[in-house]
């Protein structure tokens, strides 16, 4: 008979406890999921999460900050995540996060699999939100 996997909620301390019963990430054996990150600065006390910046190079480098703190939280990395998900509020800006992403993953061995897609729900300010899948081992 197997052993049942734990499953792990995830929230680093740069993050804001969950406004619901949600978690920002999720450790089940070697299977990792961050859930959809976006570009709040890191969490004070008895305050709500603030957007950094107004521009998308501000929000995007924030957000790739809060999937890395939840990665690491879990004892991953980037170079473990498999699947990324990035959703942007505006069509014009496509050209611009993949500047930004080439240029934060330019030292990465192994890019992982990448869909952006654009996606108009977003609370007002936040320009873009980042989800990953990552896998240990």
């Amino acid at each position: 008979m197997s052993e049942k996997l734990t499953k792990t909620a995830l929230t680093p301390a740069t993050h804001t406890t969950p406004p619901a019963k949600f978690s920002h990430g999720v450790k089940k054996g070697n299977i990792l999921q961050v859930a959809g990150q976006v570009g709040f600065g890191p969490a004070v006390e008895g305050q709500a999460p603030t957007p950094v910046g107004p521009g998308l190079r501000e929000q995007t480098l924030q957000t790739l900050a809060n999937v890395e703190a939840i990665l690491k939280e879990g004892g991953a990395s980037w170079e473990d995540v498999m699947m990324m998900r990035v959703y942007l509020t505006d069509t014009s800006h496509f050209a611009e996060l993949n500047a930004i992403y080439n240029e934060y993953f330019d030292g990465l061995q192994e890019a992982p699999a990448a869909r952006t897609t654009v996606y108009v729900g977003l609370p007002a300010g936040l320009l873009v939100e980042i989800d990953a899948l990552a896998v240990l081992g």
